[in-house]
């Protein structure tokens, strides 16, 4: 369910991205305090990677992360590199050590993958959430209906309505 629910919620970026061209995709937006959806692409993408590539030893770090450039400038790029996520994510779930710098101190702590796997997740919507707020204006760009919407969100409305 969760490996659903990740691959769901890259597909919806991805239709995104398949109605941008590079100028869309690379315009600073005033509602993203000046970055670009591609930046938000971008941070998306290299938090589900951090976590992928160190699964293996066992330590995630998220400052560590790449920051590709070409993942923010070109929309194809960015969209193999989610379906490479996809392909790539399915694992057994393990214990993990996140180590986070905070104020300047370093800070380790266990986790697991499933539980990193969720945070990316969650992550993710909510980055989608404020490329939905700097496309609002652009009729021209179809959205799916719960594209930055959470899941408990979606469900407290769906329980509303009966």
């Amino acid at each position: 369910m969760l490996y659903s629910s990740i691959k769901n919620t890259l597909q919806e970026v991805v239709s995104l991205l398949r109605q941008l061209d590079e100028t869309e995709y690379t315009q600073p937006f005033h509602e993203l305090s000046g970055s670009t959806i591609g930046q938000h692409t971008r941070h998306i993408i290299e938090m589900f990677q951090c976590l992928i590539d160190n699964y293996n030893n066992g330590i995630v770090n998220y400052d560590l992360r790449q920051r590709n450039k070409k993942i923010e400038t070109e929309t194809t790029f960015a969209i193999s590199s989610m379906e490479e996520i996809c392909l790539t994510m399915v694992m057994e779930n393990k214990p993990l050590h996140l180590i986070q710098n905070i104020n300047g101190n370093e800070l380790v702590m266990d986790t697991n993958y499933y539980r990193e796997l969720l945070y990316n997740l969650e992550h993710c919507i909510h980055h989608q959430a404020l490329i939905k707020v700097a496309l609002l204006s652009n009729d021209n760009i179809q959205l799916q209906q719960n594209f930055g919407v959470a899941p408990s969100t979606i469900q407290y409305k769906k329980s509303c309505v009966q």
